[in-house]
C-alpha cells in the first residue's frame, strides 16, 4: 500500500512592495497612517545609528559590531507589533528592535564599548541581553515562552535567528519543543541571505527556510522582510495567536554591509548582488509611500534627521562619560562572595587598582 501521510505549502506574504504601492485588500484595517509615519521613523532612526556607531568603531570608541543596515524592516515591524508584556530574546543584531522598545540609547553604546552594564536590560524593554553564540537563545526563548504558559500569563515570546542559525542543533530543538508544548512562541528567521561568507543557497537545499518549522508541527509562513506592514501584520497576527501555539516566520531580507566590523564582504559576493538589494531598501519604499499620500515632506525629513542626530549624539557623550564601578566585576560572580575574592575588591578599590591603570 502506498498513500500519502502528509502535504504541507509555505506562503509569502508581501503588502508594500519595492516601489511604494500598497496591496489594499492585505493592508491592515487596525493600522493607520501615524503608524506608518512611526514604523518610517523608526527605521531611520535605527539606521541613523547603525552609521553612528560603525563611524565610532571604525575610531576605536566601541569594539566589533554588526551592521544592521538593510534589515530595519524586520526588527521594527515586529517590535511594534509586541504588546507591553510580550517578550524577546535577540541574537547579535536586534538593536532596531531594541530601540523601537525604548532602549535607553547610551546603555546600548555602553554594550558595544564592551561594558557589562550595556546589557543590564530596563524591565519595560522586555528584552534580554544579546546573544553571540550562533543560535544559542532559541532554546531560551522556547524555554521563556514555556515559562509564561505554564504561569498562565498572556505573554508571547519572539525569539530572532540568522538564516545560518537554522542550521544549528538549538533552532530545532527550540521548534521541536515549542510544537510539542504549544508554547507562546513567534519563532523569527531574519533570513539575510548570508551567514558570514556562506550564502543561503549553500545553507539549506530546502526552497524556504519557513518550511523548517512545519517538521515541528507548528504554523509558518514566509514574508517580504523588507516589507515593514507585512512584517508588522504577520508578527501581529502571530502573537494575538500564541495563545494556540507557536510560529515560525521567515522574513526574506538582505544584509547590506557587512557581517561584523571584522569582515569584508567584498572578498564573497559581488556589488551587482548588492546593488539589486539596494532597489528594495526597506526605508526608500516606505518614504515613497507617504510621499504620494502627503504624509511626508522634505522639511519634516530634515526636522526628523536633525532630531535623531541629536539623540545619539547626546547619548554617545553620556555613555563616554562612564566610569564603571571596579566593584562590578566581583559582586556577580557567585551566589555569594567568598573571602578569597573579597579580599581582591578590597585591595581594586583601597588601592585604586582601575584608575591607575586606565
Amino acid at each position: 500500500m502506498l498513500k500519502k501521510v502528509f502535504e504541507g505549502s509555505v506562503d509569502y506574504l508581501q503588502i508594500l512592495d519595492e516601489n511604494g504601492n500598497i496591496d489594499a485588500a492585505l493592508l491592515p484595517s487596525y493600522l493607520d497612517d501615524a503608524k506608518v509615519v512611526e514604523m518610517y521613523k523608526l527605521m531611520s532612526f535605527a539606521r541613523a545609528l547603525d552609521a553612528k556607531v560603525l563611524s565610532l568603531q571604525r575610531q576605536g570608541r566601541v569594539a566589533t559590531y554588526a551592521p544592521l543596515v538593510g534589515q530595519e524592516a524586520t526588527q521594527i515591524g515586529s517590535a511594534l507589533a509586541m504588546r507591553k508584556d510580550d517578550l524577546f530574546v535577540p541574537n547579535f543584531r536586534q538593536h532596531g528592535v531594541f530601540l523601537a522598545r525604548g532602549m535607553p540609547i547610551d546603555v546600548m553604546v555602553l554594550g558595544w564599548k564592551g561594558f557589562e552594564e550595556g546589557n543590564i536590560i530596563p524591565k519595560e524593554v522586555g528584552g534580554f541581553p544579546m546573544i553571540i553564540p550562533v543560535s544559542t537563545q532559541m532554546p531560551h526563548g522556547a524555554g521563556i515562552a514555556f515559562a509564561q504558559k505554564y504561569l498562565k500569563k498572556d505573554v508571547a515570546v519572539l525569539a530572532y535567528v540568522g538564516d545560518g542559525g537554522t542550521s544549528e542543533g538549538d533552532f530545532y530543538e527550540a521548534l521541536n519543543f515549542a510544537g510539542v508544548f504549544k508554547v507562546p512562541l513567534v519563532a523569527i528567521i531574519e533570513n539575510n541571505q548570508w551567514a558570514i561568507s556562506v550564502p543561503r543557497n549553500r545553507q539549506s537545499a530546502a526552497q524556504t527556510l519557513a518550511q523548517k518549522g512545519i517538521a515541528a508541527g507548528i504554523k509558518v509562513l514566509q514574508v517580504d522582510g523588507n516589507d515593514v506592514i507585512a512584517v508588522y501584520k504577520a508578527v501581529k497576527d502571530a502573537i494575538d495567536n500564541s495563545k494556540d501555539g507557536p510560529m515560525l516566520i521567515e522574513c526574506v531580507t538582505y544584509r547590506m554591509s557587512m557581517h561584523t566590523t571584522a569582515d569584508d564582504p567584498t572578498r564573497y559576493r559581488s556589488d551587482d548582488e548588492v546593488e539589486v538589494w539596494k532597489k528594495r531598501d526597506p526605508i526608500m519604499r516606505v518614504r515613497t509611500y507617504l510621499n504620494a499620500k502627503n504624509l511626508w515632506n522634505d522639511s519634516l525629513e530634515s526636522q526628523m534627521q536633525n532630531e535623531q542626530k541629536k539623540a545619539i549624539d547626546d547619548a554617545v557623550e553620556k555613555a563616554e562619560k562612564f566610569v564603571p564601578d571596579p566593584k562590578s566585576i566581583f559582586e556577580h560572580v557567585y551566589s555569594f562572595m567568598p573571602q578569597t575574592l573579597k579580599e581582591e575588591m578590597d585591595y581594586a578599590v583601597e588601592s585604586n587598582f582601575f584608575m591607575e591603570k586606565k
